[in-house]
């Protein structure tokens, strides 16, 4: 919540250099911006937070950026004292330190790490700090679902906390699964989604790359071959323009050109990197970003580790590259990112070498912008998730790594669900 401290003006800045203007008052903080913010953050997306200098009572010019995710720890001595910010709260926790133990947690903190004076600090203390913990917060412990004495040394309190958390999650985590699992059933195929014609030649390397007596080196060349295919038919929905250009003989010829910006690719680490050499050899100087999902063992939701896209991305058409998907869960984290980070939606190609139609539909519910480009959709999956009849895991075929004997794509891949 220190972060959220208002901006203060010239009159208020000098205030504070003589420790005469009051932090600890509900006034001091932007609620406004603090509640903005925290809900995008719930609703899973990106925020820039504000870098507050507790030594020249000002925000640094840099912002930082947050993730949403599945436990957002929200933490501050006015976290109570707004109706706004009290109704985003799913669990309220009144930690109840002796005063004694607030005074000297204080004074070290402002000494050692703000670069104040004792006499300033206790000044600031007896006039702001006391009367407005007695004022602003203490009262606010009767709204609080959970009251925990003795503050971060009551490991039973802490305890029940992670129970109960756990507990929301094991919930939230069956009821999103069964709702994947159900929702579109015998629904017809999404108008977003383009499927490889189902040619003699595809047929053919389905057939060798899904066989399990496939060797390694037949696994990746045929592979890449239809994921070469893959990117050539994903290029035909960029959008073109006529390019009048004169020929040799000195003839105008009508054709095509793209009509955009660029053109960037963004893989799911780590299946889709295989995809990016077919994006590089049919689009030259083409831009690549990388993203790292991966399921957490204990929710069995997708996780956010890693990231890197190209500067300046919100301008780009994007081709989001995903070997196998399967629920899609991934592949809509996936989005979300790169939807926080500007891009429009109908600037996405989500390309997959393999779908689940349980995929294909919850991406497009999700974002019925975003064109869904694969060589082929299989029908089903089973109870934990793998494409029936599938291409076992990807990622391992291809790298020459082993799963163990409960492997998962989404646990060893992208984890593309």
């Amino acid at each position: 919540m220190d972060s959220f401290y208002k901006v203060l003006s010239p009159e208020e800045q000098l205030l504070a250099a003589r420790n005469d203007y009051n932090f600890d008052h509900p006034d001091a903080f932007d609620f406004d911006l603090l509640t903005h913010t925290l809900r995008k953050l719930k609703q899973g997306k990106s925020v820039k937070i504000p870098v507050y200098d507790f030594t020249t009572h000002g925000r640094q010019k840099e912002w930082k950026t947050v993730y949403g995710a599945s436990v957002i720890i929200f933490e501050g001595i006015m976290s109570f004292a707004d109706k706004a910010l009290l109704q985003l709260l799913d669990m309220k926790i009144f930690v109840e330190t002796d005063s004694d133990i607030r005074l000297v947690r204080r004074l070290r903190r402002d000494i050692t790490e703000r670069g104040r004076d004792i006499e300033g600090v206790i000044k600031q203390y007896n006039k702001f700090v006391k009367p407005a913990f007695e004022q602003y917060i203490e009262p606010t412990m009767r709204l609080a679902d959970l009251v925990v004495p003795r503050g971060g040394g009551n490991m039973v309190a802490i305890d029940l906390i992670v129970q109960h958390v756990h507990s929301q999650l094991e919930e939230r985590e069956l009821s999103v699964r069964a709702a994947l699992a159900s929702a579109h059933q015998a629904q017809p195929l999404p108008q977003t989604l383009s499927v490889l014609e189902s040619t003699p030649q595809v047929r053919g390397m389905h057939t060798i790359i899904r066989n399990k007596e496939t060797s390694r080196d037949e696994f990746i060349f045929y592979s890449k071959r239809l994921m070469r295919l893959l990117i050539e038919r994903a290029l035909s929905f960029l959008p073109s323009q006529v390019h009048i250009v004169q020929t040799p003989q000195g003839e105008d010829y009508e054709g095509r050109s793209f009509h955009g910006k660029r053109i960037t690719g963004v893989s799911i680490l780590r299946a889709g990197e295989t995809m990016e050499p077919a994006l590089r050899a049919v689009c030259k100087d083409v831009r690549i970003g990388k993203i790292l999902i991966q399921t957490n063992q204990d929710t069995g939701e997708p996780e956010l580790h890693y990231l890197r896209l190209p500067k300046d991305i919100s301008e780009d058409h994007v081709i989001l590259m995903d070997c196998t998907v399967s629920t899609g869960a991934a592949a809509m984290m996936a989005v979300r990112v790169l939807l926080d980070h500007d891009v429009q939606e109908e600037k996405i190609l989500l390309v997959s070498l393999l779908m689940a139609e349980m995929g294909v539909h919850s991406v497009a519910y999700a974002f019925p912008q975003v064109k869904i480009i694969t060589t082929a959709v299989d029908k089903k999956v089973n109870d934990v998730f793998h494409i029936i009849p599938g291409i076992g895991n990807f990622g391992d075929r291809y790298f020459g790594t082993d799963a163990p004997p409960d492997w998962s794509d989404e646990d060893l891949d992208e984890p593309s669900y």
